[in-house]
């Protein structure tokens, strides 16, 4: 049972259809207790963005780097993870950006890591500043949800040809850059730009991360049916070549070894919410 479950409220909230393209999910956050919550959260590889409806958060860099969480914020695409505190009384709104939308909202790509950035900034307007304003006079979290999807249509460009042709590739023995550059003539290597251009991250980080992110579905899902882990298992599963590659990812996205991951996996949570 996590120990948080009475004073840390989160949970996922499913987009409409019509917004799947755009938005993975919405995710929400807040701290009921008297205390500061902190949290270490598993990267994504999808860029956020944030909004605060209460007291001040922090983000904490694997460089102990700390920035403070405004009213809104965007962060990402979110490729290690890092630490967040949430003191008593706030209340975040996360917005999770899917494929290459946040490109299509913006026009262009952000390679923050894990630093912020005013969205206005993007922009060049203060529309979100706007935005924030009428989502803070709000109470119920899914009328903010509806709120926030209804001003983003006007912003929102169609996407192209090969970013949807790489967000729906679905074959998982097949080279996606590959098979798109085959399909529409284009060079590999204009492929590999576009990708990273529209997504923020290239095709051969994607898959690691893919890769890491079953082999964390399967160590939980072994832990909570058996309580123990075969670790073996985990790497044939995977693909990994052995347990020190295992551990080298681990030590890449979370800063942390498998085991003690699996030890400390309540205060380690994924914005889907999952």
């Amino acid at each position: 049972m996590n120990p948080n479950q009475e004073t840390y409220q989160s949970y996922r909230i499913p987009v409409p259809k019509e917004f799947e393209t755009v938005f993975s999910h919405f995710y929400f956050a807040a701290n009921t207790s008297k205390n500061n919550i902190t949290k270490t959260l598993i990267p994504s590889f999808q860029t956020m963005l944030i909004f605060n409806f209460g007291s001040k958060a922090l983000l904490t860099s694997k460089e102990k780097v700390e920035i403070r969480i405004g009213n809104c914020v965007v962060l990402g695409p979110v490729k290690q993870a890092f630490s967040y505190t949430l003191f008593p009384g706030t209340q975040l709104l996360i917005a999770n950006f899917k494929a290459d939308a946040f490109y299509r909202f913006f026009g262009r790509t952000r390679f923050l890591g894990d630093l912020t950035v005013d969205p206005d900034e993007l922009l060049l307007d203060n529309c979100f500043h706007y935005l924030w304003q009428h989502l803070n006079k709000i109470e119920k979290v899914a009328e903010k949800v509806a709120f926030i999807l209804n001003f983003c249509k006007p912003y929102l460009k169609s996407q192209d040809d090969i970013p949807a042709l790489l967000s729906n590739f679905q074959s998982g023995s097949l080279n996606p850059v590959k098979s798109v550059a085959e399909q529409t003539g284009h060079s590999e290597r204009n492929i590999q730009l576009i990708h990273k251009k529209h997504f923020g991250f290239s095709a051969k980080e994607l898959s690691r991360y893919e890769r890491f992110i079953k082999a964390i579905g399967f160590i939980q899902q072994l832990a909570s049916s058996t309580g123990k882990v075969n670790w073996f298992e985990i790497i044939e599963k995977c693909g990994y070549y052995d347990q020190s590659q295992l551990i080298h990812d681990f030590k890449h996205f979370i800063h942390t070894s498998p085991k003690k991951f699996l030890k400390f996996q309540y205060d380690i949570c994924r914005a889907s919410g999952e």
